[in-house]
């Protein structure tokens, strides 16, 4: 009973947070991209360029100092104290408070644009900005608490799929909806684009899906207590900088994004305006994204198979080669509904694979870092990412602007009312100004980034033997004896014969292998996890006397990325010895052609002088057996 009633909480878990996911997305996709459709289209009288180009200014500028203020809301995240968690109230009090904030940006303050545009200016000002910040406050919350709802590796990873699922849909399904939602309430049926009151009830809706999925979240999840996370270092703007300048490939990833955010911002965010006054067909917009929403979905289920297939870089090659050939299908389209779906959905297909390549290459650029600075940075080297992309999502929202301006498509303008001088400086800004970004893209990232897989792989290894090298004279207690058990079930196997030179070796200290018979690894000591590869492959514990034992799963099996391997611990952890740490399933290790030997070994075993084995090579050993005895610890002269 107590199991299915655990059982549902993770299910309930997960639906609640794939629901906050959608409702992040849905407020997300609504604020950076058809935001500024209303503005221009009909918050201000025909021909009031100036009103609007000050509306967007003043975004832009409040958008790009949010950066500033963005290290203080996750320092105010970490502090937080309360019964309920630390991130659940604000997400709960951000969703809340943003979504009835986007909801007054959405009118016209009881007509201040017209009678008093000075004081409208100012409380836009606030309200935006009030807006800005409890947004912040929830989306920092929300995708922060991952780690808090479970220390099961394998439930994150399938809390952070639905996830992946909501916010996909949530992103698209706006696209969709918005045009037929904004005519249906509108109160003139005439402009193809509705009016002031259409999308006033549309942001309502918004709204209400903001405030009702915050509450999901907030009353559907439970945040695990963990110790671990008590001890955060306050995170500023300076850190971050200080680690892009020393980590190479973070910095030139990030600017290489930054082109490619850029890029295709700008032209997502002008597709409406050309389905509605260059092709003179709203409609046709919702069927586009009525086939992203599906095409989205399957496109990130693919790339765990394409990056097998390609490797990253080539993968994102070949996202730029095709999103290039959207560019120039959809450019040619001359009014035609269907070449112009082709050349949209051809720009579209590889944009979450593309993600997903800069996502796990900064991941991967943690470990660069680590090798090359000596300091692990994570949380600083993975905020990079969001920062980059608000300051290009500022900037590809008032360029939208001020084409939208340039090209005649502001309050009252109509398909026929474009003149060819403004279509021209149209397409020109919504398909030369993204194919430059995307190519200047290409080449930093071809000329800049190096990491690869390979790369990647070799410096994990690396950070392995720094850790057995820098501990292996650690002291221990003076004249103690210590047993070391098996973690698993299987063949007994003496270390110097495995394959992995530098365990056969003693490099990384003394000990034994196992051939397994099951891929359940258990803590075979009482202690703390000093350290756990973010791959799962390799663990190491310090018991209390202050002996360090290794546990490394098979031979190159870093270059799985985690896939296939479970860990129900994180660093810092204090563990039971029996206790569960590690899974691993075997038939992946067997199906990529690699060497499933476990390798058991004292980092710091140079202070015993005697090591004594109480199994013989070949014999079978069970979880938790006696294996070995190591004794004396080596006097200092």
């Amino acid at each position: 009973m107590k199991k299915r009633g655990n059982a549902m909480k993770k299910i309930i878990s997960r639906i609640s947070y794939s629901f906050g996911a959608f409702g992040n997305d849905v407020f997300y996709a609504t604020l950076s991209t058809y935001f500024i459709v209303f503005v221009t289209m009909h918050l201000f009288k025909s021909g009031n360029s100036k009103m609007i180009f000050m509306i967007t200014n003043l975004i832009a500028i409040i958008r790009i100092s949010e950066v500033l203020i963005d290290p203080f809301i996750g320092n105010a995240i970490d502090r937080t104290v309360t019964r309920w968690g630390k991130f659940k109230p604000w997400v709960v009090l951000g969703g809340v408070i943003s979504s009835i904030a986007l909801l007054l940006l959405f009118t016209d303050l009881g007509g201040l644009n017209k009678t008093n545009p000075l004081m409208y200016f100012i409380l836009f000002g606030i309200i935006y900005l009030i807006m800005d910040i409890f947004y912040s406050f929830k989306d920092t919350g929300f995708w922060s608490m991952i780690p808090a709802l479970s220390l099961n590796s394998s439930e994150r990873e399938k809390i952070a799929t639905f996830a992946r699922i909501g916010s996909t849909i949530g992103a698209n399904i706006v696209g969709v909806v918005i045009m037929p939602i904004v005519l249906f309430f509108s109160t003139s049926k005439i402009n193809p684009n509705g009016d002031k009151r259409g999308w006033f009830w549309f942001a309502f809706i918004v709204a209400v899906i903001g405030i009702l999925s915050a509450l999901a979240v907030g009353f559907g999840t439970h945040e695990v207590n963990s110790k671990l996370r008590e001890t955060k270092e306050k995170t500023t703007l300076t850190q971050v900088f200080k680690i892009l300048t020393k980590n190479d490939q973070l910095m030139w990833l990030s600017v290489a994004y930054w082109f490619y955010g850029l890029g295709v911002n700008t032209l997502n965010a002008l597709q409406l305006y050309y389905f509605s006054y260059i092709l003179g067909n709203p409609k046709g917009y919702t069927i586009l994204y009525g086939i992203n929403t599906v095409v989205g979905l399957i496109s990130v289920g693919l790339f765990p198979s394409l990056t097998k297939k390609f490797n990253r870089k080539r993968l994102f090659y070949l996202c730029l080669t095709v999103m290039l050939t959207g560019i120039i299908v959809f450019s040619l389209a001359s009014g035609s509904l269907v070449v112009s779906l082709i050349g949209a959905e051809l720009f579209f297909i590889p944009q979450s694979l593309a993600f997903l390549v800069v996502l796990m290459i900064i991941s991967d650029a943690v470990e660069y870092g680590q090798l090359k600075t000596g300091h692990r940075d994570e949380a600083l080297t993975l905020s990079v990412r969001p920062l980059v992309d608000k300051l290009g999502g500022a900037m590809s929202n008032w360029f939208v602007s001020l084409v939208a301006v340039m090209a005649g498509m502001t309050t009252g303008a109509t398909a026929q009312s474009i003149t060819s001088h403004g279509r021209m400086i149209f397409k020109l800004c919504m398909f030369g100004f993204p194919a430059l970004m995307l190519i200047i893209a290409g080449i930093i990232f071809a000329k800049k980034v190096l990491l690869t897989e390979e790369k990647h792989a070799e410096i994990v290894d690396k950070l392995e033997q720094i850790f057995s090298k820098e501990h292996a004279d650690a002291n221990i207690k003076e004249n103690i004896q210590f047993d070391l058990y098996s973690p698993l079930n299987g063949e007994l196997i003496d270390l110097k014969d495995v394959s992995d030179q530098t365990f056969a070796s003693l490099a990384m200290g003394k000990g034994f292998a196992v051939r397994p018979y099951s891929g359940k690894i258990y803590a075979p000591i009482s202690g703390v996890i000093r350290t756990i590869a973010p791959t799962r492959h390799s663990i190491a514990i310090e018991n209390e006397d202050g002996v360090i034992v290794l546990i490394h799963i098979g031979i190159g099996t870093v270059q799985l990325k985690g896939t296939g391997f479970i860990s129900y611990v994180e660093d810092g952890a204090r563990v039971k010895k029996g206790e569960q740490i590690l899974e691993f399933w075997d038939p992946v290790l067997t199906k990529n052609g690699i060497d499933d030997t476990v390798m058991v070994t004292v980092v710091n075993a140079k202070r015993f002088n005697r090591i004594d084995y109480l199994v013989n090579y070949g014999k079978n050993v069970s979880k938790l057996q006696l294996v070995a005895v190591l004794g004396r610890e080596i006097n200092e002269k």
